[in-house]
Parts: structure tokens; sequence; C-alpha cells
């Protein structure tokens, strides 16, 4: 599988079949990811998205991606670290939701977020943590996946990325 992470605008990956909407309960546009990704895909998404509200936190729902250059969208619902005692598990449920729809649909290339630093307030080194751990697990279990971009907004966050990929065994691309 090959990983990258980049600072880059997730609502604008055009070689990837799927991206990762970080979403809330009610799947609607909020700010950060989520704003991007329905402001990008169009109105459609969230009148499509309301058939599946409230996903509970932990799941994760597949649709397509209307005017986004990706074939789909996977929406994802962390917990908040403010208030959820449990957000920690819930985040792992969440990114395996994600990877468990990836191999389902046979996608091969997506694009995800740091899931959960945004609203959720995960710790940046926790999210990294846990994302490289599920996609450490799906890769020795085999998947789908071949291309993996995770999109973050500072070079700051690029590196603790980066940093728990390495620490999970996991080989970056070298282009970045």
């Amino acid at each position: 599988m090959r990983i990258e992470v980049a600072i880059a605008d997730i609502s604008a990956q055009t070689d990837m079949q799927a991206v990762v909407n970080s979403a809330n309960a009610n799947l609607r546009m909020g700010s950060g990811v989520a704003g991007a990704i329905h402001g990008a895909a169009g109105p459609e998404l969230e009148a499509y998205c309301r058939q599946f509200a409230p996903l509970a936190a932990g799941k994760a729902v597949l649709t397509p991606g209307f005017d986004l250059p990706n074939a789909w969208v996977i929406h994802a619902v962390a917990a908040s670290f403010i208030n959820e005692p449990k957000a920690e598990l819930i985040l792992a449920k969440a990114l395996d939701s994600v990877m468990k729809l990836v191999n389902v649909h046979q996608i091969e290339s997506l694009a995800m977020p740091a899931i959960g630093t945004g609203v959720f307030k995960c710790p940046p080194e926790l999210s990294a943590e846990m994302t490289a751990r599920v996609l450490a697990y799906y890769q020795q279990q085999g998947t789908s996946l071949r291309h993996i971009r995770i999109c973050v907004s500072t070079q700051a966050l690029k590196t603790v990325f980066e940093q728990a990929m390495d620490a999970n065994g996991l080989h970056l691309d070298s282009k970045n």
C-alpha cells in the first residue's frame, strides 16, 4: 500500500476514488473537512445523507461523490474528546468502519483527513497513532486499498502523522 501524508485540500484530490469525510452525526455540512467536502460535492450530497442520519459515533457510511472529482465519500463519525469518555475507542471504531467499507466496495485509492482533530478536539498525536494502527492492521490482513493520502492542513500535523506511520512500520511514499 502506498501511503502519503500531504498538506492538501481533501476536496481537491482528483486522483482518488474516494474521500473520507470527518462527519457529524447528522451528516450535514459543517466547518472544516465536512464543510469543504459538502461545499465541493454540492447540495445533493447533504440531501442524500439524510437517509442515514443520525449516524452513530464509530460508524461510517458510503455515498456517491456527486460534484466531487471522486466517485465516493465515506462519512465517518468520531466522538467529541471534550465530553465523551470513550472517544478513543469510538475513533478506532470509526477508522475500522472506513476500512471495512473500502474493502467491501473494493476501493483502491483514498484521501483521508486527520479524523477527529477539528471540532471533536482529538489530540493530533492520538488521531495519527490510531490511523497508523488501523492502516498497519489492514495492510497485514489484506486490503483492496493500494494508495492512501492523508490530507492535513499544517506542516506540524504532517510531521505528527509521518512519525506515527514510521513508528507503526508503515513505509511512506518518498515523494513527499
